[in-house]
C-alpha cells in the first residue's frame, strides 16, 4: 500500500494492541486482588449470586455466633444450678439428722435450724446473683409470664405451672386451653358393715408411705375406726371417712400410682371395691392442652410439643371434674435465641428458666422451701419433718429437671445447630469462592499470554507505522 493519509495497518495493528493491553491489566488485577470478578462487568450474574452468597455468610455467621453465646450463657445458668443442688442435698441431710429426736439435743436442733437459714439465705443470693453480662438468669426474670391464672395453695385450678418452652409471635401471645376428659381419683376401699364382728379384727392398712397394724374389739364403731386410721395418715397416706354407715379407705394421694391396701391379719374384716381383693389404684386425671392429650400422673401433667412445652399440677377441685375447662394466656418472656440464618419465628430456639428462689422452689399442695426458715411453718422446732423432707425432695426434682431442661437445650439444639450451621457456612464458602476467586493457575497461564501478545503488537505497530516511509522510495 502507497497511501500515507491513513494507515490501515497502523489503526489495526493498535487496536489489537489495546485489546491485548486490556487483557493483561485484566489478568494483573485478578492476579493482584486474588478475584476474578472485582466489578460487575467482569460477570454481572457471578456477581449477583455471589453477593448474595455473601450475604448467606454473614447470617450464617451470625447464627453460629449466637449459639456459642446462648451455649455459654446456659453453662452459668447450669453452674448456678449445679451448687444449689448440692445445698439442697445439704438441707436434706441436716432435716433428717434433725428428726432423730431423742439423740439430738436442743442445742444441736438450734445449731442445725441456723445452717438451714443459711443454705437458704445461700440459695436466695444466687438466684439472685447468677448473670450473664448483666443480665440475671436465675431470678425468674427469663421465665415465661402469663395472665388468667393464679397458682398456689389457693388456687382453683392450677396449683402449679411451669412453661418450659413457647412459641410466640414477635409482640404477640399464645392462649392456652386446659381441659379434664377424665377426672382424677383416689384410690377407695369401702367396709360396708357399721361396727366390727363379733371376735373383734386386727387390720393393716397400706398405702404410699407405708404400713399400720390396728387392732379392734369386737362392736367397735366404724367411726372409731375412722378416727384410728386417720390418726396414722401421715405414716401411711391412708384416710378413713364414714359415709352412709360404710367405712371408706382412700388414699391422699390421686393418680394409679397412690394405691391403698387393708389386710385382715385376725378376725373379719372384708373390704370391697378394689382391683383385688383388698387392694385399690387411684385414677390420673385426663387432660388436652390446646386439643392435644397431655401426658399425666395423678394430678400432674405435661406437654410436650414444638409450640408448646409446659409441666402443671391440677388442683383437686378442678381435676376431678369432667369437661372442665381453664384458659390462661402466655404474654411473653422467656429466654429467646435466634440461631438460624433467617429470622423469624422459626429461627428462634425458646426457653424458660424458672425463679429458683426459696419462695418459689416446692409444691404449692405442701409448701415452698422459705417454709423452713426461723419462724416459719416447717422450721424444725415444729418438727413437720416428714412435710419438711417432702418439700426439699420437691425442690431437688424442681431442680435436677431445670437442669436436664438446659442440658438438653444445650445438646440437642445448641451443638446441633452450630454443627450443621458450620457445615453450610463451609460449602456456601466454597460456592462463593468458586464463582468470585480467581484460579490462579488459569490466570499465570493467561498472563504470559497477554505479555507475548502485547509485545509482538507493539512489534507489529512499530512495523506498521515505518511502512509508509516506503513511500519516499518513489520520490527519488
Amino acid at each position: 500500500m502507497t497511501r500515507i493519509n491513513t494507515n490501515v495497518q497502523s489503526l489495526l495493528a493498535a487496536r489489537v494492541m489495546n485489546k491485548n493491553t486490556e487483557a493483561l491489566n485484566t489478568t494483573l488485577e485478578r492476579l493482584s486482588t486474588g478475584l476474578r470478578i472485582n466489578r460487575g462487568k467482569d460477570d454481572p450474574a457471578g456477581l449477583i449470586a455471589s453477593e448474595h452468597m455473601r450475604a448467606e455468610m454473614v447470617a450464617i455467621n451470625a447464627a453460629i455466633s449466637n449459639a456459642n453465646r446462648a451455649n455459654n450463657m446456659i453453662a452459668v445458668a447450669e453452674g448456678g444450678l449445679q451448687e444449689v443442688n448440692a445445698l439442697l442435698l445439704d438441707l436434706e441431710n441436716l432435716v433428717g439428722q434433725s428428726a432423730n429426736e431423742a439423740g439430738m439435743s436442743s442445742e444441736e436442733v438450734a445449731a442445725n435450724q441456723l445452717q438451714i437459714d443459711s443454705i437458704l439465705s445461700s440459695i436466695n443470693r444466687i438466684a439472685s446473683s447468677t448473670q450473664f453480662q448483666s443480665k440475671n438468669l436465675l431470678n425468674g426474670e427469663l421465665d415465661y409470664q402469663t395472665s388468667g391464672v393464679t397458682t398456689g395453695p389457693t388456687a382453683s385450678a392450677i396449683t402449679n405451672l411451669q412453661v418450659n418452652a413457647a412459641r410466640l409471635p414477635n409482640g404477640g401471645t399464645r392462649g392456652v386451653v386446659v381441659e379434664v376428659t377424665q377426672s382424677a381419683q383416689t384410690a377407695g376401699l369401702v367396709y360396708g358393715t357399721s361396727a366390727i364382728a363379733s371376735g373383734g379384727a386386727t387390720i393393716q392398712v397400706t398405702g404410699n408411705y407405708g404400713s399400720e397394724q390396728l387392732s379392734f374389739a369386737s362392736g367397735t364403731a366404724v367411726s372409731a375406726v375412722a378416727a384410728a386410721v386417720n390418726a396414722s395418715t401421715s405414716l401411711t397416706g391412708v384416710s378413713a371417712a364414714v359415709s352412709g354407715g360404710n367405712l371408706l379407705f382412700n388414699s391422699t394421694g390421686y393418680g394409679s400410682s397412690s394405691y391403698v391396701t387393708v389386710e385382715a391379719l385376725a378376725g373379719t374384716f372384708t373390704v370391697t371395691g378394689g382391683d383385688s381383693s383388698d387392694t385399690a389404684h387411684g385414677q390420673d386425671v385426663g387432660v388436652t392442652v390446646n386439643g392435644t392429650a397431655a401426658v399425666t400422673d395423678g394430678l400432674r401433667a405435661s406437654l410436650r410439643t414444638g409450640a408448646l412445652d409446659l409441666d402443671m399440677t391440677l388442683a383437686a377441685d378442678f381435676a376431678t371434674q369432667t369437661a372442665d375447662v381453664k384458659t390462661f394466656t402466655i404474654t411473653g418472656g422467656g429466654a429467646d435465641f435466634s440461631i438460624a440464618p433467617t429470622l423469624g419465628v422459626n429461627a428462634k430456639a425458646s426457653i424458660g428458666i424458672q425463679n429458683v428462689s426459696t419462695g418459689s422452689l416446692g409444691r404449692g399442695d405442701l409448701g415452698y422451701l422459705s417454709s423452713l426458715g426461723s419462724g416459719q411453718t416447717n422450721q424444725l422446732s415444729s418438727e413437720n419433718f416428714e412435710t419438711a423432707q417432702r418439700i426439699i425432695r420437691a425442690a431437688t426434682s424442681q431442680i435436677a429437671g431445670l437442669r436436664g431442661r438446659l442440658g438438653a437445650f444445650q445438646k440437642n439444639t445448641l451443638e446441633p445447630s452450630v454443627n450443621s450451621l458450620s457445615v453450610a457456612l463451609e460449602n456456601t464458602t466454597a460456592a462463593e469462592s468458586a464463582i468470585r476467586d480467581a484460579d490462579f493457575a488459569k490466570e499465570t497461564s493467561n498472563l504470559t499470554r497477554a505479555q507475548i501478545l502485547v509485545q509482538s503488537s507493539t512489534a507489529v505497530l512499530q512495523m506498521a507505522n515505518a511502512a509508509p516511509q516506503n513511500a519516499l522510495a518513489l520520490l527519488g
